[in-house]
């Protein structure tokens, strides 16, 4: 049987994932993501609060890849990717802030590189700055919603990825349990 992920998370971060069960449904389904037909949205817990309440960020990216490591810059650069998204902060607990961030490009470590450029590393993610890694490795990274139409039947799907049944995850799980059938979809834009 055929079964294979049409798009990746970083090996720390949890959450959705779509997988194709034909390799007609992986073409289609990659040329979605290709021409970002998606829309992609992740959690993040963060120790410190974003300087607005919500923003869109525009940063120029270049990744090392001897160090699997990418570098921000607030203009252009050669050699650099162009990567957008926007952040909205959801809410407060345990001296943490949830923020949901919208992917408006796709480009690699994205929202761990930029969320660090403004002062908000990802809780665990050393790498960008945070001061002391999870237990486990992970990051407070959170892949939560797809949203896209469906390439055959031209109808809307919407995907929503529980987040992980972890100690520090366990505060927010009435977040998680929001039923976006009753919910107005303008979130998704």
């Amino acid at each position: 049987m055929f079964c294979q992920a049409v798009h990746r998370l970083d090996r720390p971060v949890s959450g959705l994932v779509i997988l194709a069960k034909t390799s007609k449904g992986l073409e289609r389904m990659s040329a979605l993501f290709r021409s970002r037909k998606i829309d992609k949205v992740y959690w993040a817990l963060v120790k410190r609060r974003p300087p607005k309440k919500q923003d869109k960020l525009t940063h120029w990216l270049v990744k090392d890849r001897k160090k699997n490591k990418v570098t921000s810059y607030d203009t252009a650069q050669d050699g650099a990717q162009k990567a957008e998204l926007r952040y909205k902060v959801l809410g407060f607990m345990n001296n943490h802030y949830l923020v949901e961030v919208t992917l408006l490009t796709g480009r690699s470590h994205q929202i761990r590189v930029q969320l660090a450029s403004i002062g908000c590393p990802i809780r665990g993610d050393v790498k960008y700055g945070f001061p002391k890694p999870n237990i486990d490795g992970s990051i407070h990274l959170h892949a939560r919603r797809l949203y896209f139409e469906h390439p055959i039947k031209k109808e809307p799907v919407i995907c929503v990825g529980g987040v992980p049944e972890s100690e520090f995850w366990e505060q927010f799980i009435e977040l998680d349990k929001f039923d976006v059938k009753d919910k107005n979809l303008d979130f998704l834009h």
